[in-house]
């Protein structure tokens, strides 16, 4: 059987110190260990110069040989468990490839597949590894101990780590947990699920197309429902003859359980569109825009989207010279005894300030999508006499019309360019519907997620959900298991609209004002988060010279969002290609594991 010779390097990137004799088609067979005695003890001598999280992250990871029961036979005419051998001589790794796979096969003596390991409960991951010096100078301006950052950095379609620090560590992930969430929905659901959104009607239509009777709208949780969309059920609810409506306005709201809706918020800013909750009939973000424009004549214009029928706006701005500073103005928003809604502004607003807009989250979610629904409606030509509640679709209503929402793939773009969390806890939700019964739970859509990750080889022990957007304190993941959704995302059939869904540095999404002027703009996909104490990057970066990286880095620090230089320069350092001089730090035993819990608090 042929061989080959492979030089291999060590962990922290020193010279060549060991030939090893690699068998690229079979694991060695026991006469083999036995001829190889000599390396083997060479290669122990070296180990302690070997990061731990390599070797774990080794066993982890390799195609697993078969098991040591069976025979081992050549490559060629093996089952799919025999001892993966790296094929690309040229490849480069952070840490040994072949002396490591030699120590795999011999020291363990080729384990089995990788599904049916028993892993530990408490498994160890000492890293001892290095950092750039241009990410230590960053750390170090922001005051952040290296205890509290975690980082990895891989090749793609290489998962053993070149760079890996804390990366057993159960972090807050902020908003890039919003990766699993959307590859998991991209993979589970598919790239072109819809969500429907339909009416019902029941009684009679007299000649005029008014409809004596109930009309209901049935909704399954459409994360982007906003006045383009809802337009097209109002538009074919009157194709379908109907004119008015001296009923009831009814929501039918069952496909997510009510305790997932009117949640208090995450913090103590509740008008934030950032805190809105999810809702099976989401509509426009539960958030009104409102757009103030000063003219000459001392005037401020103050438009809204969208249109609520029951939203009044009372303007008492008034337009001042002088220069734009300060806080602007806010409106009030107070429900009237009847029924209608006042927004009122008033204050002074300096012309230099020139049009602004003002987003604020508003009502509940019931009387929000009624309200938008009427203005539609009305502005098409319909009436409406009764009033608005909440049930089920009665079994004798006949459906009337059906709305179609965008495709998925446009929705996950949408939930990572601009990091929106609404729209990720209702397609979080959503897989919980579609993959169990609805209604929809937080309980069902993680144990979806988790049985999904599972089946797919990411067996992520430390991962917590709780909303799926990152908006919590509940929700924890490693560094090392994000890298490893990262690997497999690529590898996916889901690869193009995920990595494509990722804001690009310098250019798009939350990424935009960021490395705007270094080499790296343009040639990084990275999902950023951001929570108080909180700041973390995951992602894709394709190296000047060729080659594809991952990179994940999560800070939980009070100092944290002074530490953004630090995770620009580790996102730099990697496009320059990791073969600086880096100084070396050393890792804190990783904490016992963070099982995921089954009740899960509101926030």
């Amino acid at each position: 059987m042929a061989t080959r010779t492979r030089r291999v390097g060590l962990a922290h990137g020193g010279e060549d110190l060991l030939s090893a004799a690699v068998t690229p088609l079979a694991c060695p067979t026991s006469a083999q260990r036995a001829a190889r005695r000599a390396s083997a003890v060479t290669l122990w001598f070296f180990r302690p110069f070997m990061t731990h999280v390599f070797l774990s992250s080794l066993v982890r990871r390799l195609a697993p040989c078969a098991a040591s029961s069976a025979p081992l036979v050549p490559r060629a005419a093996a089952a799919p468990s025999t001892c993966s051998t790296l094929s690309d001589p040229a490849r480069r790794r952070g840490t040994t490839g072949a002396a490591a796979l030699l120590l795999a096969c011999a020291a363990l003596s080729c384990t089995a597949p990788a599904q049916a390991r028993v892993k530990a409960k408490h498994p160890s991951v000492n890293v001892s590894t290095v950092l750039p010096a241009s990410v230590m100078t960053g750390l170090a301006r922001a005051h952040v101990p290296l205890s509290n950052i975690s980082v990895v950095v891989e090749k793609v379609g290489d998962r053993t780590p070149i760079v890996a620090l804390n990366a057993g560590k159960p972090m807050m992930p902020a908003s890039t947990m919003k990766l699993v969430t959307t590859y998991s929905g991209l993979s589970i659901l598919g790239p072109d699920y819809r969500w429907r959104t339909s009416a019902y009607a029941d009684g009679n239509l007299d000649a005029n197309g008014i409809l004596h009777g109930n009309l209901y709208i049935q909704g399954t949780g459409d994360p982007k429902l906003v006045p383009e969309e809802l337009i097209d059920l109002v538009q074919k609810i009157r194709k379908a003859g109907i004119n008015g409506i001296d009923g009831a306005l009814v929501l039918d709201k069952r496909y997510f359980d009510p305790s997932t809706r009117d949640l208090p918020p995450f913090d103590d800013d509740a008008t934030a569109p950032y805190n809105v909750g999810p809702d099976p009939l989401l509509y426009a973000f539960k958030s009104l825009s409102f757009t103030l424009t000063p003219s000459p004549d001392g005037s401020v214009a103050v438009d809204v989207v969208p249109a609520l029928a029951q939203l009044q706006i009372d303007n008492q701005l008034h337009a001042t010279g002088g220069p734009c500073r300060g806080e602007l103005p806010t409106p009030a928003v107070t429900p009237q005894q009847n029924g209608m809604v006042s927004a009122s502004f008033s204050g002074d607003y300096p012309e230099r300030c020139g049009p602004r807009t003002l987003n604020v989250a508003v009502l509940d979610h019931s009387a929000f999508f009624a309200g938008g629904f009427l203005a539609l409606w009305e502005q098409n030509g319909g009436t409406f006499t009764g009033a608005t509640r909440e049930g089920p679709v009665p079994v004798e209503a006949r459906l009337i019309a059906t709305h179609q929402g965008p495709v998925l793939s446009d929705i996950v773009r949408d939930i990572n360019k601009f990091s929106n969390n609404t729209m990720a806890r209702n397609l979080f939700l959503t897989i919980g519907a579609v993959t169990s019964k609805p209604p929809a739970t937080p309980e069902k859509s993680a144990a979806a997620i988790e049985a999904f990750l599972q089946k797919s080889g990411l067996n992520m022990e430390y991962l917590s959900l709780d909303n799926g957007s990152g908006l919590s304190r509940d929700e924890h993941i490693t560094a090392l298991s994000l890298a490893d959704l990262l690997q497999a995302a690529n590898a996916s059939p889901v690869a193009q609209v995920f990595v494509d869904s990722l804001p690009v540095a310098g250019v798009d999404g939350t990424m935009r004002n960021r490395l705007t002027t270094q080499p790296v703009g343009g040639n990084a996909h990275i999902k950023t988060g951001t929570l108080r104490d909180v700041r973390a990057i995951a992602g894709y970066v394709a190296s000047a010279d060729g080659t594809s990286y991952i990179v994940v880095s999560i800070i939980n620090d009070p100092h944290s969002e002074a530490a953004r230089a630090a995770h620009d320069a580790l996102l730099e350092w990697v496009y320059q290609g990791p073969s600086q001089p880096m100084q070396e730090v050393a890792e804190e035993p990783r904490a016992k594991p963070r099982k995921n819990p089954h009740k899960r608090s509101q926030h």
